[in-house]
C-alpha cells in the first residue's frame, strides 16, 4: 500500500483544487452541460427504456380496464402513435424529465420511494395542465387513479428487476477502479476488504488528513479512478473541497459513515464491498445549477441597477454634500482563490478612515482579531450611520457583480488585512464567489464577533449550496435589512 500514499504534507493555505484554474469550485470544467459517467452511459438507456415499456403497460392496462365504463375524453385524443394516445407520450415525457431532474438516472441502484414521489407528482401536475387546457374537461377518476398507481406499480417493479440483473451483470464485467483515502491506521484494513471482492480494484491510496491536497486530487486524477471510497476524514480542513473537486472530473464519491457529516445530505446509502457507504453522485445536467445561478446574478444585477438608479443618484447627492471626500469607497478585496479586486461602497467614513485604522486597532471588538469592529466607531459620518444600518451603502457592488467579481449571495469578501490574519482552513471559503450577502451576514452579521464561527457558517454555505438556499439567503436579507438587525 505505500506505494499508492500521497506523501505530501498539508500546505499552510488552501491550494487551487487544479492548480491551474481560477473559476468558482461548483462551476463544471468546460462547455458541458451534459456529463455522463460510464457507468451513466451503460445503465442510462436501459433505464430509459425500462421506464418507457412500463409506463407504455400500464396504459394498455389502464385503458382496457377502463374503456367499457370510463373511456379516455375525446378531448384528449389529439393523435396516436405505435397504437398509443398522445396523452400518454405527453406523460411519459414529463415522467423522464422528472426523472432526469430528481437523480433517478444516476445508477440502476435507486431510491424507489423518490422514484414514487415524483409519478405522482407528475399526476398531479398533470390535473392542474388539465384544467388549464380546458377547465370543462373533467378525466375519469377511476382512469386517473388506475394509471397512476399502475404506473408506479410497473416502473418500481422494472426497475427493481432491473437493479438485479444489472447488479449481476456487473459482477462479470471490468472491476470497478478505486482510489481509497483513509487514516493511516484504518487504510490496510479497508484496502484488505476492498481486494477481497472481485468486482473492485484498488489504484491508489491516500492518507485523510493529505485528503484536501492538490498532489492528492492529481494522483486520484491520475490513478484514473472511477470512484473514491472515503472513510474519515477531516471535518474542517476539508469541509467542501473533495465534493467538489470530483463533482467536476465525474468521479464518484463515497464515504463510509462518520466522514464529513455535512456531506451526507447529499448521499444514497448504498452497499460497496459489504461496507454501508453513502454514494455522492454526480448530477445528469452537471453544472447547470450553477450557470443558472450566474444567469440569475447578471440579471439581478441589471435590474437591481436600472430600478434603482434615481434613489443610487439620491443617495449619492447625500454622501457628496453630507462630509468631504469622495462618493463612493473602492477597498481592496480578497476574492476567488484569493485574487485581489476593488469592492465599491458608498462612503460612509471620513475621508482618512484608512489612516485612523491603525490607532482604533486596540479598541477591536472582535475576539479574534481577524476582523475590525467597533460599535461606535468615531469615523463613520451621520449619513454613514443610516446607510450601514440600512445596508444602502453596499449597493454599488450590484457593479461589482455585473464585472463577475462578485455574485448577489457568497461568502463575503474581506480585506486584504483580515485575510492576512486567518488560518490555513479559512482561505477554503475564497474557492467559490464571494456575495453581496452571505449565510452568516443573515446569521447574526455584526454580532459574529468569533470569526471562526462566521467561517464555519461560509462552509455550511459551500457544502450545503443550492438554488433553493441562495433564494433563501436573498430573503433573509430583505427581511434582515428593512428591520437593520444587526448591522453598525
Amino acid at each position: 500500500m505505500g506505494n499508492f500514499l500521497a506523501d505530501n504534507p498539508s500546505s499552510k493555505h488552501f491550494a487551487n483544487y487544479d492548480g491551474k484554474t481560477s473559476s468558482d469550485i461548483r462551476a463544471p470544467s468546460g462547455l458541458r452541460l451534459l456529463h455522463l459517467s460510464k457507468q451513466q452511459k451503460r445503465v442510462i438507456p436501459i433505464m430509459l427504456l425500462g421506464d418507457l415499456t412500463a409506463l407504455a403497460i400500464a396504459w394498455q392496462v389502464t385503458s382496457y380496464c377502463n374503456q367499457f365504463y370510463s373511456p379516455l375524453p375525446p378531448e384528449l385524443l389529439w393523435w396516436n402513435w405505435l397504437d398509443i394516445p398522445s396523452i400518454f407520450w405527453v406523460f411519459a415525457a414529463l415522467t423522464i424529465i422528472f426523472f432526469a431532474c430528481g437523480g433517478l438516472y444516476d445508477s440502476y441502484r435507486q431510491n424507489y420511494v423518490r422514484g414514487c414521489q415524483l409519478i405522482t407528482g407528475v399526476y398531479l401536475l398533470s390535473l392542474l395542465l388539465c384544467y388549464f387546457y380546458d377547465p370543462k374537461i373533467d378525466p375519469p377518476r377511476s382512469l386517473f387513479f388506475s394509471a397512476w398507481l399502475s404506473s408506479i406499480g410497473f416502473i418500481i417493479g422494472l426497475r427493481i428487476l432491473i437493479a438485479i440483473w444489472w447488479q449481476q451483470l456487473n459482477l462479470q464485467q471490468k472491476p470497478v477502479s478505486v482510489f481509497i483515502i483513509a487514516p493511516g491506521e484504518k487504510l490496510p484494513k479497508l484496502a484488505q476488504t476492498l481486494e477481497q471482492r472481485s468486482s473492485y480494484q484498488i489504484v491508489g491510496a491516500a492518507l485523510a488528513n493529505c485528503a484536501h491536497n492538490s498532489i492528492t486530487f492529481h494522483n486520484i486524477i491520475n490513478s484514473g479512478a472511477t470512484e473514491v471510497l472515503a472513510k474519515d476524514l477531516p471535518q474542517t480542513d476539508l469541509a467542501s473541497t473533495l465534493y467538489w473537486k470530483l463533482r467536476r472530473q465525474g468521479i464518484g464519491l463515497r464515504l463510509i459513515p462518520s466522514s464529513v457529516e455535512v456531506l451526507h445530505r447529499r448521499g444514497i446509502s448504498e452497499i460497496c464491498a459489504g461496507i454501508p457507504t453513502l454514494r455522492v453522485a454526480t448530477p445528469l445536467f452537471l453544472g447547470w445549477d450553477y450557470r443558472f445561478k450566474r444567469c440569475l446574478d447578471v440579471i439581478g444585477a441589471l435590474m437591481g441597477i436600472l430600478t434603482l438608479t434615481p434613489f443610487l443618484i439620491v443617495i449619492a447627492i447625500m454622501v457628496r454634500y453630507s462630509s468631504p471626500g469622495e462618493i463612493f469607497f473602492r477597498q481592496s478585496r480578497i476574492g476567488l482563490h484569493g485574487k485581489t479586486f476593488k469592492m465599491w461602497k458608498f462612503r460612509t467614513m471620513v475621508a482618512n478612515a484608512s489612516a485612523m485604522q491603525a490607532q482604533l486597532e486596540a479598541q477591536n471588538q472582535t475576539a479574534d482579531g481577524i476582523m475590525f469592529k467597533i460599535k461606535e466607531d468615531p469615523r463613520i459620518t451621520p449619513i454613514g450611520h443610516f446607510l450601514r444600518q440600512t445596508s444602502l451603502d453596499e449597493l454599488p457592488q450590484l457593479f461589482n457583480v455585473l464585472l463577475g467579481q462578485m455574485s448577489l449571495v457568497g461568502p463575503r469578501p474581506l480585506p486584504v488585512r483580515d485575510v492576512e490574519k486567518m488560518n490555513s482552513w479559512h482561505q477554503i471559503r475564497h474557492q467559490v464567489l464571494p456575495g453581496i450577502t452571505g449565510l452568516w451576514q443573515v446569521s447574526g452579521r455584526s454580532d459574529i464577533e468569533d470569526f471562526d464561527d462566521a467561517a464555519r457558517l461560509d462552509l455550511y454555505y459551500i457544502d450545503n449550496w443550492s438554488l433553493n438556499l441562495d433564494i433563501d439567503i436573498l430573503i433573509e436579507t430583505i427581511r434582515i435589512v428593512l428591520f437593520s438587525k444587526g448591522a453598525y
